[in-house]
C-alpha cells in the first residue's frame, strides 16, 4: 500500500476548505492514515521545500507556508501519489480541470490550496518530515473490498 503526504496549505485552512478537501479524497477511495493541524516553522519549511532553495520564489514560499496553520495528512491507496495528484489538479489552478480541488477552488498558482507529494520517493521523505511513525495508523476498512480488487 502506497502512502503520500497532502497538506492543506494556509490559504485552504483560512478559506475553510479542509473538510471539502478531506471529503473529496475520501470519496475518491483513499484511506486517511494520519491527520494533524500544525504550524509549520521555518526549519520544517526549509526542509520540505529544499529543492527550491535556489529559486527566486523561495523566500515567498517560506513566508506563505509559515503564515498560518496547515493540515498535514497521510493518505494510503494503491498508486496513492498519482491518485492524489489527479484529485488535486495541476499546480497552477488555471490549468486544472473542473472537478479537481484546484480547478474548483483555486485561482492563483501562489494560492493553490494544497500540496501533494510528486513521487513515491518524495512521499516517503515528506511523510517522515511531518509525521512520526506512531502518528500513522494502519487499519482495515470494511469498504476496502468494494474499492479495489
Amino acid at each position: 500500500m502506497e502512502q503520500t503526504l497532502v497538506l492543506v496549505k494556509p490559504d485552504g485552512v483560512q478559506r475553510g476548505l479542509v473538510g471539502e478537501i478531506i471529503a473529496r479524497l475520501e470519496r475518491r477511495g483513499l484511506k486517511l492514515a494520519g491527520l494533524k493541524l500544525m504550524q509549520v516553522d521555518e526549519a520544517l519549511a526549509r526542509q520540505h521545500y529544499a529543492e527550491h532553495v535556489e529559486r527566486s520564489f523561495f523566500p515567498g514560499l517560506l513566508q506563505f507556508i509559515t503564515a498560518s496553520p496547515v493540515v498535514a495528512m497521510v493518505w494510503e491507496a494503491n498508486n496513492a501519489v498519482a491518485l492524489v495528484r489527479q484529485t488535486l489538479g495541476e499546480t497552477n489552478p488555471a490549468n486544472s480541470p473542473a472537478g479537481t480541488i484546484r480547478g474548483d477552488f483555486g485561482i492563483d498558482i501562489g494560492r493553490n490550496l494544497t500540496h501533494g507529494s510528486d513521487s513515491p520517493e518524495s512521499a516517503e521523505r515528506e511523510v517522515n518530515l511531518f509525521f512520526r511513525p506512531e502518528e500513522i495508523i494502519s487499519y482495515d476498512r470494511s469498504l476496502d473490498a468494494w474499492i479495489t480488487e
